[in-house]
């Protein structure tokens, strides 16, 4: 009697995965407000239609005009769990078009590699995943339960795909997901957490000839900056290096003064700004760290009558961490273990995905899929045609694995 992998893999169609990964990259969901084509609807219209083809279930369902996400559902009609494939159709900016080697969105071949935007994060993988569920839908093998694929918008963003499908109930009754994103196929458990915080310093404009004339805010978030600084090493010593994360950190990544209007050499301006980019990792408590934030503001404010200063945060996405003995991570080890024939490698997720927020509704993740995972967002961005056609397989695999066929 054939096993279910052998049932299966016959009917991954190498064609159709680079064709549709192409056909994906062509299509230009950078989002850029205003435009026509410059948002995810154009990929959203065309997987929809090819799910519909496939034969599945098909939800389109508008987050915002033009921004939709799209949901499918392959049901066995026997009852059993639900395995969820989660991919997003928004890529980023290609920047300056002179410094790639090839079109952005031309999806050229060379070298058993795909290059151009969006192709390593994730087209690549969104494609691998829909010609995993499409095998498994032509081979006609029996499994219990569901396969379901939620293809989001804005996952590049503040992730408001992912918050509307949770806020619509569909990730209620899934008992795993798989995180389809660019991890050379190594088995992500854990990723970081990110807080988007915004601190502004207040003070008076005057002539920068006559500084004492105004109260300048920018040397006042110098000092804040200075002791953030020293708040990052004290967490650094207190939690260590994550083994698959690394280290945790507090990046002033934006300084703007003044914060609005045009600067000027010879003005103190009557505000300053700056925007942090926080990464969490186990251990870290977000409230505690903004305590912390909001005593330094404290303590410089008793040191200068002048001072004064306010924090928001803007965004908050928690470190996840997923047992490696659950069910979802056990599946997807061995059929990686089936496929290549090799021990799995566990690592983590350097930033924020999706998954974030689905591990909030209480979903299991794992994170893995094709492409260098140093290759997003770069200029010639590409995936490896054989390292995607394995991800399809240990897609399949982990499928039917997880949710007891095989």
């Amino acid at each position: 009697m054939r096993s279910a992998v052998d049932s299966v893999l016959p009917f991954i169609d190498e064609k159709e995965v680079v064709e549709l990964t192409r056909k994906l990259v062509q299509i230009q969901s950078v989002y850029r407000p205003g435009t026509e084509d410059g948002n995810e609807e154009n990929a959203a219209r065309f997987v929809e239609n090819y799910l519909r083809k496939m034969g599945l279930e098909v939800h389109y369902e508008e987050v915002v005009p033009g921004r939709p996400n799209v949901i499918a559902i392959y049901d066995s009609g026997r009852p059993g769990k639900t395995l969820l494939f989660e991919a997003h159709t928004d890529v980023v900016t290609e920047g300056d078009r002179k410094a790639w080697t090839y079109d952005p969105f031309g999806a050229e071949i060379a070298d058993g590699k795909i290059y151009g935007r969006g192709s390593c994060d994730t087209k690549g993988n969104l494609a691998a995943a829909i010609a995993a569920v499409h095998a498994i839908k032509k081979s006609g093998v029996s499994f219990p339960g569901k396969i379901m694929l939620c293809i989001p918008c804005d996952e590049e963003g503040m992730m408001i795909g992912i918050k509307d499908f949770i806020r619509r109930g569909w990730a209620e009754g899934v008992d795993g997901a798989i995180i389809c994103e660019p991890e050379e196929n190594q088995l992500c458990i854990t990723q970081k957490g990110a807080m988007r915080v915004i601190i502004k310093t207040y003070g008076k404009m005057a002539h920068g000839a006559m500084p004492l004339t105004g109260i300048n805010p920018n040397t006042r978030m110098a000092r804040i900056i200075v002791e953030l600084e020293k708040q990052e090493q004290r967490e650094k010593e207190r939690v260590g290096k994550h083994p698959f994360l690394g280290w945790p950190s507090i990046t002033p990544t934006i300084v703007r003064g003044p914060v609005r209007g045009e600067p000027q050499l010879n003005v103190i301006p009557d505000q300053c700004m700056v925007a942090l980019d926080i990464r969490t990792v186990p251990g870290q408590d977000h409230a505690e760290l903004r305590k912390q934030m909001e005593e330094i503001i404290e303590r410089l404010g008793q040191a200068d009558p002048h001072f004064k200063a306010t924090l928001e945060v803007i965004e908050e996405r928690p470190w996840t961490e997923t047992d490696p003995n659950s069910e979802i991570v056990v599946a997807v080890a061995e059929a990686y273990r089936e496929i290549t024939g090799k021990a799995p490698v566990y690592n983590g997720v350097p930033g924020a995905t999706d998954g974030t927020f689905l591990h909030l509704a209480g979903v299991p993740i794992i994170t893995t899929g094709a492409g260098d995972r140093h290759i997003p967002h770069h200029v010639d961005e590409y995936v490896e045609i054989d390292e995607l056609l394995e991800t399809v397989k240990i897609y399949a695999l982990s499928a039917l694995k997880f949710l007891g066929s095989a």
